[in-house]
């Protein structure tokens, strides 16, 4: 199976995010895209989405054309090389809670617009962002958080649970995406920005090394999207469960919910707290599943309906224009990876 299947896909209004600097500066979004393997065309739907290796290639593409590692979203441009630099010259670190502190004096060095500070308080870390002029994109503290988080996990070797999120930024129209990424907590227009995880974490001992970091490096960013995403989320545990599952034998939410231990109702209940419901949770793993089926351009239209347990092609036909705005046959044509 192909490792994307479990990576999911990224939403097309993240792509619009990260194109948001760089159209602004002048650069040609449709070149951008293009070098990324997405086509210009997925703009245009609402509903389209990209898969992790697009979005990570696009990271790259935005990175080299801009030499800024931060998508242009600051006054002072985050270099190429800037986080190699950092990850490597936190790796002699005593603990991950001197790491944290020096990667955040490392971007403080580095950055115009952002300002933060560690500290405990009780039980819980927090990491407190201060803006030194307006507040930014949600998009712009996320990428920041994830650039800091994914450093923190995989110099911790386990993914650093994040209890909340607070950011005076206005909501995105959908942070379904971020949630997954980050934690189910995320509140916004706020009086400060700060994120909150337990006190201990900071005590772990480094677990990686020169060896280790050249692995790490050579798969960033595509590491930071995939490996450390939210798996207290139930809908990341159900994702995960029907994709290890044939289509053809996916469970009904009677079936599944005793077997995670639950009742209907409490199974319910979590999903919509998590911003979904099973029935739009198993119509996305099917989306994400088609689109990169058809980005490998290898099986027909009728076998992918087929592997998805579609009555027929003109079902799954129907079902992928509902759900991304584009025909199957358009979005293989349009989206070559």
């Amino acid at each position: 199976m192909d490792t994307d299947y479990f990576k999911g896909t990224i939403s097309i209004s993240l792509v619009r995010e990260a194109l948001f600097s760089a159209e602004q500066r002048g650069f040609c979004t449709t070149t951008l895209l293009q070098q990324a393997g997405i086509s210009p065309d997925l703009l245009q739907s609402d509903k389209a989405r990209v898969s992790v290796t697009q979005y990570a290639q696009l990271w790259i593409v935005l990175a080299n054309t801009m030499n800024d590692e931060f998508f242009g979203m600051d006054s002072h441009p985050m270099r190429r090389g800037s986080y190699t630099l950092l990850s490597k010259s936190v790796l002699s670190a005593e603990n991950l809670g001197k790491a944290l502190q020096h990667i955040l004096q490392f971007l403080n060095l580095l950055l115009d617009d952002f300002n933060s500070t560690c500290f405990v308080q009780e039980n819980y870390a927090y990491i407190v962002i201060q803006d030194t002029q307006h507040p930014k994109r949600m998009f712009s503290y996320a990428t920041y958080l994830m650039l800091v988080h994914g450093l923190m996990c995989w110099l911790s070797g386990q993914r650093i649970i994040l209890n909340s999120i607070q950011l005076k930024c206005n909501a995105p129209t959908d942070d379904s995406d971020y949630k997954i990424r980050f934690c189910d907590d995320i509140k916004y227009n706020t009086d400060e920005n700060y994120i909150q995880f337990d006190a201990n974490y900071l005590n772990i001992a480094i677990k990686q090394d020169k060896k280790s970091w050249y692995q790490f490096i050579q798969h960033t960013p595509y590491n930071l999207l995939v490996r450390f995403k939210n798996p207290n989320a139930l809908s990341h545990q159900i994702r995960k469960y029907f994709l290890q599952t044939s289509c053809t034998k996916w469970p009904e939410l009677t079936e599944l919910a005793p077997q995670f231990h639950m009742s209907e109702a409490t199974m319910q209940r979590r999903l919509k707290q998590e911003g979904t419901n099973f029935q739009q949770l198993k119509n996305d793993i099917r989306r994400d599943l088609a689109i990169s089926l058809l980005g490998q351009n290898t099986l027909s239209l009728q076998a992918i309906s087929e592997q998805l347990n579609f009555q027929d092609t003109s079902a799954f036909h129907r079902a992928f224009k509902k759900w991304t705005g584009l025909s199957p046959g358009t979005y293989r044509q349009s989206n070559i990876r």
